[in-house]
């Protein structure tokens, strides 16, 4: 159950193949005191718990209004200083959050409202630049760009670390939603930015 002051994270579902493939890069070089978390691809990294009806709501819609798969391309690796990530590009998925966040905006953080196309899965974080260095220049030298698809979509209640699944939505056929919700007015404002930064270290 989710109530006034958790936050709730959106992620997009990958294909079998492609979500193994980052998790066995995650479990190998993510520091295990970390690594609470399988990878993923996160779309919207904290969303008022007291939406959580509208929320599922949306994203039921939005992953209904897909006629199937989004297409994902593996297109390069992104090294950020203490860490590495794989960075994709997917204009239909872009899309479907580029909607989402439109539905949203009032209940938007900074940085899910910077966020648009940057789409992309960390493997490492937290761990020494020179380690982060070395995985990154070994990563790209035999790194060969691929096709993966999005099958739909996820949302967990951020638990100080781990995150607690709630739904699940897989990408078909239904009702599709534009504009603003009529009841989206601001969040209320909760003590959680304590939280909020914390999981941006923890997340990776």
């Amino acid at each position: 159950m989710c109530r006034v002051g958790d936050a709730l994270i959106v992620t997009a579902l990958l294909d079998d193949e492609t979500q193994q493939r980052f998790d066995r890069l995650r479990r190998k070089h993510f520091p295990p005191e970390r690594n609470h978390l399988d990878a993923h691809l996160t779309l919207f990294h904290h969303l008022p718990g007291d939406r959580a009806a509208a929320i599922a709501e949306d994203l039921a819609a939005v992953a209904g209004r897909a006629t199937g798969p989004l297409p994902v391309r593996v297109s390069g690796l992104r090294f950020t200083g203490r860490g590495v990530g794989y960075v994709l590009s997917s204009p239909g998925l872009v899309g479907l959050r580029a909607a989402l966040a439109a539905r949203w905006d009032p209940w938007l953080t900074p940085q899910d409202r910077a966020k648009g196309s940057d789409l992309h899965v960390t493997v490492q974080n937290k761990v020494e630049p020179d380690v982060a260095r070395a995985l990154h220049d070994e990563l790209r030298a035999e790194f060969v760009p691929s096709t993966a698809t999005a099958v739909g979509l996820a949302w967990w209640r951020y638990l100080d670390g781990p995150w607690e699944p709630v739904g699940r939505h897989v990408f078909g056929a239904g009702e599709e939603i534009s504009g603003p919700r009529a009841d989206a007015g601001p969040a209320p404002r909760t003590s959680g930015t304590g939280r909020a930064r914390r999981r941006r270290r923890e997340q990776g």
